[in-house]
């Protein structure tokens, strides 16, 4: 990688009369195992390597002997999901605008976990190893800076890591926390071990610490000039508290403006509260007082997310949906609510396959390098026999390479291939699909065969995830007799190098969360720009692409009025649903694609070109225009 990006980008946010933001995230998803990696002379550490990983399928003969093997390092392992995933495309694409900025995260040494499944056990999580020092373009600084607390000191090492923007000219610098120091006793040293520890009040408030005091020393040691604070979520809160310390109540409320908060989530889970008893241990008497006066709930907890809205000049919601349902959450916030609906990367997410396809159609896709916004005009093409024929030869090129890893399981690319893989979470219903398997089994009979992959993690601490994945288990489990043309399979270890594989050659992506209780969503943001089509529910960024034509919306509505009950899952009505619109667009793939005979006339096709044009709003050039209008008020 060039070096005269870094040095710019380094004098950049030391510039006096610049203004440079800080983009403080909990995690960080990049995509490093295959979008501008950096490479090693020497040979990967072991611990760096993608592990082997196994399915369970209904086809346990290979279950036994096969895993599939990826020769490829592991994505930088400090994320977990979607938040960090949004936050990684997010700072990829400050880059390719060459904002003056940086990220603030934290070295997770541990990463999250690693997921192994177990027959009848369901998900049985195991500690990750991965060798820091080893990892190619992550750099430790000599810089150690010391945070104080109430009882003790704090010290934290700095790592970078630069991210590079797609042509690799700029880069903006991703500032990483680190407290495996000699300076600190054991209990502090394993703070930044393992991502979202919610077994232990004090862990949790620890690491918000860490993210938020440390930022900010961190920001203060390296010389760097921000007037813009923006907090991904409210694990970043206490940044306030330690770039205020020291004014009076007075200067305090002046500095309110230059910290911006975006909330991610309507769900409980979702929203940090602590008690007052668990806040004085730690804070002190200084800092308590000032968490008290904006975080305190009526109840008397101290709630992060109140914290945040009191303290920062702008709140916005990732999506319209969600900002309806947060106007029902904090009605008394509803004048400050704004919403900007998240997006993703698309130079990350597009397949080279279906980039070279945008190429070759240059006067409707103008400088699509440089400008994916250009997509809308995909339906311009619509009439275009050329590019419809591309445009199927491209998806089928992707879903023989899927084919490919999942040959020992006998997946077919002209079988028609549905993928539900994300996070695994109550309410976003993980085995709504196979809620009833003789319905399932009836399809596969009666309208043509159906491959499904299930791909997701469940957090440790929740149990009802661990449920959904037995549950997923001993469905598949169940349909072994029906292997011939029923394939189910779950696949360990979901990452965005698996992401990247699945969302670009499957034919049907399922998105079935309980609404309204998807704040955005993006897993069908990064499918629709390789064309895959949608079901559905109406819930997140589908509410905005509802009359796009990208597929089909089933199921449960929620009442506008009301937020509802996410342990009401309505599994037997949307289920129904599901597998009626599941039979009507196999039978719709089935009469596209007849043994290779391909109706390029088809609608099916008509789909997949309106995703591809959808794909133009859905990610984050759009999404950063947004905050930089709205939110951040820069030119």
């Amino acid at each position: 990688m060039p070096l005269k990006p870094i040095v710019d980008a380094e004098h950049r946010l030391r510039e006096k009369d610049r203004s440079c933001l800080a983009y403080f995230s909990m995690e960080f998803g990049l995509a490093t195992s295959f979008y501008n990696s950096f490479c090693s002379l020497l040979k990967p550490d072991q611990h760096n390597c993608i592990p082997s990983n196994t399915i369970f399928s209904n086809y346990r003969l290979a279950d036994y002997f096969f895993d599939i093997r990826i020769d490829k390092l592991i994505d930088l392992p400090i994320y977990s999901g979607g938040l960090g995933v949004l936050a990684g495309d997010t700072i990829k694409t400050m880059a390719d605008y060459r904002l003056p900025a940086v990220g603030i995260g934290i070295l997770w040494h541990s990463g999250y976990f690693k997921q192994r499944f177990w027959y009848k056990y369901g998900q049985v999580p195991e500690k990750m190893h991965w060798h820091p020092r080893s990892y190619p373009g992550l750099v430790p600084l000599k810089n150690i800076v010391k945070i104080q607390l109430k009882n003790e000191s704090v010290y934290l090492r700095l790592w970078k890591y630069y991210v590079y923007n797609y042509n690799r000219d700029a880069v903006i610098p991703l500032i990483l926390l680190d407290s495996d120091v000699q300076q600190n006793g054991e209990h502090i040293r394993g703070l930044t071990d393992q991502l979202y520890r919610s077994d232990n009040a004090w862990i949790k408030i620890m690491q918000r610490i860490v993210l938020g005091f440390g930022g900010i020393a961190a920001l203060k040691e390296l010389g760097y000039n921000i007037d813009i604070f923006h907090l991904n979520e409210g694990h970043a809160v206490f940044s306030f508290l330690e770039h205020c310390r020291g004014l009076s109540p007075k200067e305090i409320e002046g500095e309110k403006h230059k910290f911006v908060y975006t909330c991610h989530t309507p769900v409980a889970a979702g929203h940090d509260r602590f008690s007052q008893e668990n806040m004085r241990s730690v804070l002190s008497d200084e800092d308590f007082a000032l968490v008290s006066s904006y975080g305190r709930e009526d109840s008397g907890m101290i709630n992060l997310t109140l914290l945040s809205m009191n303290v920062c000049s702008s709140i916005n919601a990732v999506s319209k949906s969600h900002q309806q349902v947060m106007f029902l959450q904090f009605p008394e916030y509803k004048d400050r609510i704004r919403y900007v609906t998240n997006g993703v990367h698309p130079y990350t997410w597009i397949s080279p396959e279906f980039l070279n396809v945008f190429r070759q159609f240059p006067a409707v896709f103008e400088k699509i390098d440089e400008n994916p916004m250009i997509l809308s005009r995909a339906t311009e093409l619509k009439a275009d026999y050329s590019f419809r024929r591309q445009v199927w030869g491209a998806h089928q090129q992707n879903k023989a390479k899927l084919c490919g890893r999942l040959e020992k399981w006998n997946f077919k690319e002209d079988v028609f291939t549905v993928c539900w893989a994300r996070r695994i979470a109550g309410y976003k219903r993980p085995s709504l699909i196979l809620y009833d398997t003789d319905k399932l089994v009836e399809i596969a009979k009666n309208t043509g065969p159906l491959q499904i992959i299930i791909a997701g993690k469940a957090h440790p601490q929740d149990n009802l995830g661990f449920t959904f994945i037995s549950e997923i288990m001993d469905a598949i489990d169940s349909l072994t007799q029906h292997y011939d043309y029923l394939k189910v399979i779950i696949m360990e270890n979901y990452d965005m190098h698996l992401a990247q594989a699945l969302i670009s050659s499957v034919d049907l992506w399922l998105n079935n969360p309980l609404p309204p209780f998807e704040a955005s969503g993006t897993s069908g943001m990064k499918a629709i720009l390789n064309g895959v089509v949608q079901l559905t529910t109406l819930d997140g960024w589908v509410v905005e692409a509802e009359d796009k034509n990208i597929g089909r919306i089933f199921g449960y509505r929620s009442d506008p009025q009301h937020i509802g009950n996410e342990k009401n899952l309505h599994m037997d009505e949307d289920s129904a649903s599901l597998y009626k619109n599941l039979q009507e667009m196999a039978a719709l793939y089935y009469r596209t694609n007849r043994s290779k005979e391909i109706d390029f006339s088809s609608p099916w096709i008509d789909a997949m070109i309106n995703c591809i044009a959808a794909g133009a709003y859905f990610n984050t050039y759009r999404m950063l225009d947004e905050y930089k209008k709205l939110i951040w008020k820069i030119a």
